[in-house]
Parts: C-alpha cells; structure tokens; sequence
C-alpha cells in the first residue's frame, strides 16, 4: 500500500514483501554505523541518540514492519558486537524504539505526509511515554530525563535529518 502526497510515497511493507528484509537490513546498517560515528565524539551516544535515527526513517517511510525490525535488531546487534548499549539498558531502549515505530508509522499512515511538525510530534510521543516507562523501570525521574536533560541534539537530529531524508533523499 502506497500514498502520494507533496511526492512524498510512504508505504507499509509485508513481512513477505523481500523488500522488507532489503530496507530493514539497510536501516539496521545504518544504525549500526552512526552510533560508532556518533561514540568518537565524547558523550556522542547520549548527545545525538543515534540508534533511532534509522529506526524513525524506516517506519516511517516504509511502514511498522520494517521499522520493527530495525528497531529490534539494531540495539541488540550494537550491543553483541560493540557492548553499547550496555545488556543493562536494552529493555528501555527497546521500549523507546517500539515506541518510536508506533509513533512513526501511526503518523505516515494517518496524515499521509513527512512534514517537521508530524516528525515533532512522533519524536515527543516516543520519548514522553518511553521517559515514564524508563522511571519505571529504573526508578530514578532522574536518570529517566536523560534524553531531555542530554539529548535534544539528538532529537533535533532525527526531526530535521528525518524529514530531509524522507522528502528529500528517499522521494521515491
């Protein structure tokens, strides 16, 4: 299923569609490789939150199952093979990215477009509930703020370089 707006197509992919597996491996390298661009820099990860990133473009653009996929691998994939995340944290970063596939692919499939305040819109959902669910989790409103009190960057990041991704880069 496609839609067509501002030549923007957005689609929701089948797990027996082959391109689900394409995409989402491309979407899995890509967050394999910007969280070590982003760990050069000192307090990279927690700065740029670069394992969503590639998580949001895929949902949204390509729909819930693609997204899910790379929000599931990704993470796990980081952690066996670079130990970041740490074992430790993966239950609330695989919250966060679920959450941000909901998000996303809601949003694609509801309004039909990629505009900045849509991509607002998901970034604040997934990390509003994801906050809550950490302080849960962890028990600390402290601990749980990190993305707010650190990562607005990366917010910004997967607001501004998501929309030219998907509206620019990836039209088609």
């Amino acid at each position: 299923m496609q839609a067509t707006r501002q030549n923007v197509q957005l689609y929701s992919l089948a797990y027996s569609d082959v391109k689900t597996y394409l995409f989402a491996a491309a979407f899995i390298i890509g967050n394999i490789a910007l969280p070590q661009l982003c760990h050069l820099i000192p307090q990279g990860g927690f700065r740029f939150l670069p394992i969503y990133f590639f998580t949001l473009i895929a949902a949204y653009k390509y729909g819930w199952r693609v997204g899910l996929l790379t929000a599931l691998a990704s993470p796990i994939l980081n952690s066996l093979l670079f130990g970041m995340p740490a074992a430790s944290v993966l239950p609330s970063i695989l919250i966060k990215s679920t959450l941000l596939v909901a998000g996303a692919s809601f949003a694609a499939s509801r309004f039909h477009k990629a505009s900045l305040g849509l991509l607002v819109a998901v970034v604040a959902f997934y990390q509003v509930l994801a906050t809550l669910a950490e302080w849960v989790i962890c028990g600390s409103f402290y601990a749980a703020i990190q993305d707010f009190r650190i990562g607005l960057p990366g917010m910004l990041l997967q607001i501004v370089g998501g929309w030219l991704i998907i509206n620019r880069l990836i039209r088609k």
